[in-house]
């Protein structure tokens, strides 16, 4: 009883703006201190330092391939208070780089249409992940954002999901599939803008993107370039979260830094809801997979699709505010003409402090269903392939908070139908995330 009135004090106190920011707890929460006070005085001033590595050990049967893989993710991150700094108002300057190597579990293992890990990628690289600058306006209920913009940071997301390993939780797995989206870890150059309600509980954001990140040419490197042919990408959200309505104190852009103790209590002992809806469309024209003109050429059309989602929490656990469950879903859809996958849903539940002396673990649980595309299906047919109706994926996963900067994450998926194939073996893969932040 003592911790829930605790907690529900601290809510209420949460309501309103801190009067002073203290910074958060370095030398008790990473594993490399506070660096003789070091980073407390510069998180004072302005400057938010942070790093994180996780790594993924997964083991495969079934797919392609029996074997395992271990994939890595090293993040760097800066973000800056440009009011603390140089005394523009309501101004925030963010970087972040990304080192991810490794052999892919799924590009030589499972062979799935929607990946099993969210930190694998194509080719291993060091690469600007963000990078940009954002000015807000009316007390940060509108801003605006440009540069480096990965939009998997703010669109599409599922809070209660982010336990999960699974790549199609976070960008949904048609999107993914599309030429070149702006979402990990191949962000490109754009322009977001945001707006809040004044009592901060509905938002609507949009951004306008380079229609293909970096250069295809050089798949290593980070570059801004507007070539031919690119075109545009568009999307836009309007979301309700009105568990929400109050905390003006919240910062409204997305850089994922180590936050005040104020924040992160907000975080910790408040509970989740949110109702989405969002479209997106590329500009340029890319080639229908099975449509063709009267001269047998491939029919050029646009991409275009949307989502919507919701995720709320249902009821604490023994009374204790910070421990909870909260369950997620998500549909998402396209067009069909050029992407394997044209729906997907994602179901799941979230355990916050599965058990009393477990407060800062998490347990997760999801389904995702991607139906295959009947343009996709009747190409493979005529290739004489044969398909299933759709690649299925259930994974449950336990974060363990070993120390506030070490957590190891066992974590179990099953595939039905990776890579969409009836011949190919459904795939079981076991094995765990180690997550260290310094």
């Amino acid at each position: 009883m003592r911790k829930r009135i605790a907690g529900i004090g601290l809510l209420a106190g949460l309501a309103f703006p801190a009067a002073a920011e203290t910074a958060p707890d370095f030398a008790g929460t990473t594993l490399t201190g506070d660096w003789n006070g070091a980073r407390s005085e510069w998180w004072q001033r302005g400057l938010a330092l942070e790093a994180g590595l996780k790594l993924d050990s997964l083991h495969n049967r079934g797919g392609t391939r029996d074997g395992g893989q271990t994939v890595t993710h090293l993040e760097l991150k800066l973000r800056a208070d440009l009011e603390k700094l140089l005394g523009w108002n309501n101004a925030v300057a963010y970087l972040n780089t990304d080192t991810d190597g490794g052999a892919g579990i799924n590009a030589r293992r499972t062979g799935s249409l929607m990946g099993v890990s969210n930190i694998e990628v194509p080719v291993p690289t060091t690469r600007l992940f963000h990078a940009w600058l954002q000015k807000g306006f009316l007390d940060d209920r509108f801003s605006v954002l440009a540069g480096i913009y990965p939009i998997d940071s703010e669109f599409f997301a599922m809070d209660s999901a982010a336990t999960l390993l699974h790549p199609a939780y976070g960008t949904p797995a048609d999107l993914a599939l599309t030429n070149a989206p702006s979402v990990f870890n191949n962000a490109a150059f754009g322009i977001r803008t945001k707006w809040l309600s004044e009592n901060r509980t509905w938002y609507a954001m949009g951004a306008l993107m380079d229609g293909v990140p970096n250069d295809p040419a050089r798949p290593r490197a980070t570059a801004i370039r507007f070539a031919k042919g690119d075109g545009a990408f568009v999307i836009g959200e309007i979301g309700w979260t009105p568990l929400e309505a109050g905390h003006a104190f919240e910062p409204v852009d997305p850089a994922r830094v180590r936050p005040s103790p104020e924040i992160a209590a907000h975080e910790k002992y408040g509970g989740l809801s949110k109702y989405a809806i969002g479209f997106w469309r590329y500009g340029n024209r890319v080639a229908d997979q099975l449509d063709v003109d009267a001269l047998g050429n491939p029919v050029q059309r646009r991409s275009q699709g949307g989502y919507l989602l919701a995720e709320r929490t249902l009821f604490s656990l023994g009374g204790d505010a910070g421990r909870d469950v909260t369950a997620f879903g998500r549909y998402s859809f396209n067009s069909g003409h050029s992407i394997a996958i044209d729906r997907m849903w994602n179901l799941g539940l979230r355990v916050r402090g599965p058990f009393p002396d477990r407060p800062d673990d998490s347990i997760a649980i999801g389904w995702t269903r991607s139906r295959l595309a009947p343009k996709w299906r009747a190409v493979q047919q005529a290739d004489g392939t044969d398909t299933a109706a759709a690649e299925e994926a259930f994974e449950i996963t336990w974060r363990a908070a070993i120390t506030p900067w070490f957590a190891l994450q066992p974590n179990l998926q099953h595939v039905r139908h990776p890579g969409g194939t009836s011949a190919a073996r459904n795939a079981t893969l076991i094995g765990a995330r180690i997550e260290l932040t310094f």
